[in-house]
């Protein structure tokens, strides 16, 4: 995600009520400095977190980074522990790393007084060695301690023992939270988190809609439901998130992100309450509590506002945008502006969803370095695809030509002969964004650019060959401007 779009998710997860926001890894680029600091001047009510590796260069760079959210600042320093990431990765041994985790913590506690430190793949790290960095960490500072299941590798059970084995051997332990964080390699990330809950965790790390490295984070919308569903099984815990604003913060990250969220998914998915079985169906009518766990509405499910049309001005625009939870500049919204009129043109009725689609395709056309200027194909069953683009960059219109084996890849062709780019397609995705044949089609790419590490990148239309051009060159302007570190993952 680009700056805008990260402080637009930012702004949600506040309106959210998480309680801290990892807003980026300050060190690692300008762009993620950038973020990480925009955040936090921009965000009022949460912790906002900045990571770091267990050096000063990091820390630094967190701190100063973080400085406006003064108090509100945590550094989030993480060290690995386990003897395969001590033997291969640090080549350091115990004393080392324990050295290293002590300095490290003292240094940030010198510029802010949150510390979390995260030992990296405790759930493959002796018990005993655990315990003792984690006592020592605290020793020198830390007011978090985080045991991530950093592969995904731990159940539930043995992660509930681990949780029980620190507050049972860290003699400090009392003065510090105890966090975790899993993966879902094995699809146990909120399963294990839950569990270590109930083992006595009060902090749970994770992403809405899932979504992270490999198989992605514990998907924090399911955690928050399961300890709102069932207090009880969870020692009467609870928690300050409003929940009402789960299904708006799903849809929120899924088009910042390129990432939609699939319909089966558990809470958030568009298929979570949809009842096909006529039992089930009958039961609903009859009581609701029959087949639903959770009431759809307390959580954002229910009817949209009434649609705009063509007809509608820019002041009833501004106030959907606004109750959308959008805010945008006079640029901005002229820019959207501009964009609606032309989708009123094409159909009758503009849904919520159609707007968000348009806001998040909008935001990011704003940040490339190349834009549609316009675009003509003629494709059909016996005619050879040809696409005619012009593209502009720097206000300048470039214009050129491509035949392919469809629409799609003709205008992606004519698209990689005007930018200079070379992009091949490694993953294709379109879904309509509302209801109805003449809906705003989204359309999701991922496009490797000879790096080896694809690109994301989404568009929005009411056609869906433009939306894919605008797709296309989302990730033809991301290619271009991430830094090269970022690219070779480093």
């Amino acid at each position: 995600m680009n700056l805008r779009q990260k402080l637009e998710v930012a702004r949600q997860l506040e309106k959210l009520g998480v309680d801290i926001i990892e807003a980026g890894f300050p060190c690692i680029s300008d762009g993620d400095f950038e973020a990480v600091h925009t955040i936090a001047t921009e965000i009022k009510h949460c912790t906002i977190a900045g990571l770091a590796r267990c050096v000063p260069g990091d820390i630094d760079a967190a701190v100063k980074a973080l400085a406006p959210a003064g108090d509100r600042a945590r550094v989030h320093i993480f060290l690995a522990t386990s003897p395969l990431h001590r033997e291969y990765k640090l080549k350091k041994t115990k004393e080392e790393i324990l050295v290293m985790a002590v300095e490290g913590v003292a240094h940030a506690k010198k510029y802010v007084q949150d510390i979390e430190f995260s030992a990296e793949d405790a759930s493959r790290t002796e018990l005993d060695y655990l315990a003792q960095v984690v006592e020592a960490v605290i020793a020198a500072g830390a007011t978090t301690v985080n045991i991530p299941d950093t592969v995904g590798y731990t159940t539930p059970d043995e992660y509930a023992r681990i949780i029980t084995y620190l507050k049972e051997n860290v003699p400090n332990i009392e003065q510090a939270i105890i966090s975790v964080h899993c993966h879902n390699d094995l699809g146990l990330a909120v399963a294990n988190s839950l569990a270590a809950v109930k083992a006595g965790a009060r902090q749970v790390e994770g992403a809405i809609n899932g979504i992270g490295e490999r198989a992605g984070n514990s998907a924090l919308e399911e955690v928050i439901m399961a300890i709102s569903t069932r207090p009880e099984a969870f020692g009467g815990v609870t928690h300050g998130v409003h929940i009402k604003e789960i299904v708006k913060t799903s849809q929120v990250v899924a088009r910042m992100s390129g990432m939609p969220v699939q319909r089966s998914k558990a809470v958030v998915g568009e298929n979570a309450f949809a009842h096909g079985s006529g039992i089930h169906q009958h039961g609903i009518l009859s009581k609701r509590e029959t087949y639903e766990i959770i009431d759809p509405e307390t959580i954002g499910w229910g009817a949209t506002e009434l649609p705009l049309t063509k007809h509608s001005g820019r002041a009833a625009v501004r106030q959907r945008l606004e109750k959308l939870g959008y805010v945008l500049t006079e640029e901005e919204l002229t820019h959207v502006f501009e964009r609606f009129k032309k989708v009123g043109d094409s159909k009758k009725f503009v849904y919520d969803d159609d707007i968000s689609s348009l806001v998040n395709d909008s935001l990011d056309s704003q940040q490339g370095l190349w834009s549609l200027d316009f675009i003509q194909f003629v494709a059909g069953t016996h005619a050879r695809a040809t696409a005619t683009l012009s593209l502009i960059i720097d206000n300048d219109k470039r214009e050129d030509c491509a035949t392919g084996n469809g629409p799609v890849n003709a205008v992606f062709k004519a698209i990689d002969r005007i930018t200079k780019t070379k992009g091949k397609l490694v993953e294709y995705n379109v879904r309509a964004a509302s209801q109805g044949q003449d809906s705003v089609g989204e359309v999701f790419v991922k496009v490797d650019f000879g790096t080896g590490k694809p690109v994301s990148g989404k568009g929005a239309a009411t056609d869906i060959i433009e939306a894919s051009v605008r797709a296309y060159l989302n990730a033809v302007n991301r290619s271009l401007t991430i830094p090269a570190c970022q690219m070779r993952e480093c």
